[in-house]
């Protein structure tokens, strides 16, 4: 019999691969808005270089985490859900034990 707490932890797992993942995708918006903006002023200077490498790295890290959740979410998609009882039924649960 597995664990209680796999079910919890997996749960809590794809909630942060969710906020993660809106601020990878934040992070990148700002690198690319930044690489536009500075690209346009002062084309090939070091700033739109930087830019331009941090959007890469953004967009890597949202990749590989849209890539996990989505793994994530088909391998949990054929399971049964389970809802937590309440305190009262699983006391009488407890009870009857």
């Amino acid at each position: 019999m597995a664990p209680e707490t796999d079910h919890a932890e997996s749960v809590r797992a794809l909630r942060q691969l969710r906020r993660i993942r809106c601020f990878y995708a934040g992070g990148a918006l700002l690198w690319a808005v930044s690489a536009a903006l500075v690209g346009r002023d002062d084309p090939g200077s070091r700033q739109m270089w930087v830019s331009v490498v941090f959007l890469a790295v953004f967009t890597g890290l949202l990749s590989v985490t849209s890539l996990w959740l989505w793994r994530r979410q088909a391998a949990h998609a054929g399971g049964t859900v389970h809802h937590a009882a309440t305190r009262k039924t699983a006391w009488r649960r407890q009870a009857n034990a």
